[in-house]
């Protein structure tokens, strides 16, 4: 019944995505693609810090390894695109396999100094390569499908193969969270010597946390190359890393939804800011800093507004209006106010707000 509800869900999520595509200019249409992408990243991130409990700073080094292998794919090889993007999650993922065992024994700062590394290093790894484009990068060109029609438009195929590409990925996440896999990983983050004595391969776990969060970032990062129509060092900096993880903190760490809202805080507010400052003639110079500082502001007001990230206060203001809705007949009474007995929950019991 989950998997079905999920991808109800989407199905209804898809056909909303596709009308407001259809109906906005082809500057939005690219804005949506943008904001699909960077959902796909997010939530893997999520899962990795909200139910893992590992702090990574290294997602952007992911997306590269993603976008750069769907460059090439596409360039040299010339594959279909639906085989180039599971290329380019295998590929991710294989990277995020090989960092989560070197990276299993740390913990904390530790963890987050590690992946912070790799981050830094890894991009700058093109500008020693020729096959990589170096400091120019390499352009990657693709065309509408044929049965759209000939005049459909790049920017509407770009928004609805993203748009598509993230919610696969969140139904997909969302009952990921919900198996097994998903309880043990709650396990090992709230106790991990309590989680061992279960009987519980700690260390398998945290690597296949990294495994899934990279193959997100991955398929991301090649999502993010078609829709851009480039792959260069310089769009995956460690800023992209610590927007990610921004991002990851501001919609809610462990909700799937506080990766929607984290991403569109990710490429609105660049946007609007930079609006806002060549509007009043501040120089490029300055106007390049202002994103960053507004990222700043942003995380501080939420984080003191609403500690829980945005889908927790989103949450927490729809309660008063719930309990003022009739119930639905049949629907299970509400219990009165007051000090209830809670029966403490079976191992079959779901948990989280995955």
């Amino acid at each position: 019944m989950t998997l079905v509800r999920h991808v109800a869900t989407a199905a209804v999520l898809a056909v909303l995505l596709v009308i407001i595509s259809s109906t906005v200019s082809p500057f939005r249409d690219y804005q949506m693609a943008e904001v699909a992408c960077y959902v796909v990243a997010v939530a893997g991130l999520t899962v990795l810090v909200g139910l893992s409990g590992q702090i990574s700073l290294g997602n952007g080094a992911f997306m590269a390894i993603g976008a750069y292998a769907a460059a090439l794919l596409l360039l040299h090889l010339h594959w279909p695109l639906a085989v180039v993007l599971v290329a380019a999650l295998a590929v991710a993922a294989a990277g995020g396999a090989v960092v989560g065992v070197a990276a299993a024994r740390l913990r904390g700062p530790y963890l987050a100094g590690a992946t912070l590394i790799l981050a830094v290093a890894l991009p700058s790894l093109a500008l020693r390569y020729g096959l990589l484009g170096g400091d120019q990068g390499l352009t990657v060109v693709i065309n509408s499908p044929g049965f759209l029609g000939p005049s459909f438009s790049l920017t509407r195929w770009q928004a609805w193969l993203t748009c598509g590409c993230a919610l696969i990925t969140l139904v997909l996440l969302a009952n990921l969270a919900r198996s097994r896999v998903g309880r043990s990983w709650r396990a090992a983050r709230d106790d991990e010597v309590a989680a061992a004595l279960a009987g519980l391969n700690v260390a398998r776990l945290r690597v296949l946390a990294f495994v899934v969060s990279a193959a997100c970032a991955g398929l991301a990062g090649a999502l993010l190359a078609v829709t851009t129509s480039i792959v260069s060092p310089g769009a995956f900096t460690v800023t992209l890393s610590i927007g990610l993880l921004t991002a990851a903190v501001l919609g809610g760490l462990g909700t799937l939804p506080g990766a929607v809202w984290g991403s569109l805080v990710l490429v609105l507010v660049p946007t609007y800011v930079t609006d806002v400052a060549s509007s009043h003639g501040l120089s490029s110079s300055v106007g390049s800093n202002i994103p960053v500082a507004a990222y700043g502001v942003v995380l501080v007001v939420v984080m003191l507004t609403f500690p829980d990230g945005i889908q927790g206060g989103v949450h927490r203001l729809s309660r008063p209006l719930a309990s003022r809705l009739p119930a639905w007949p049949g629907a299970p009474r509400r219990r009165p106010p007051g000090p209830q007995f809670r029966a403490p929950a079976s191992e079959h019991q779901e948990e989280g707000s995955l």
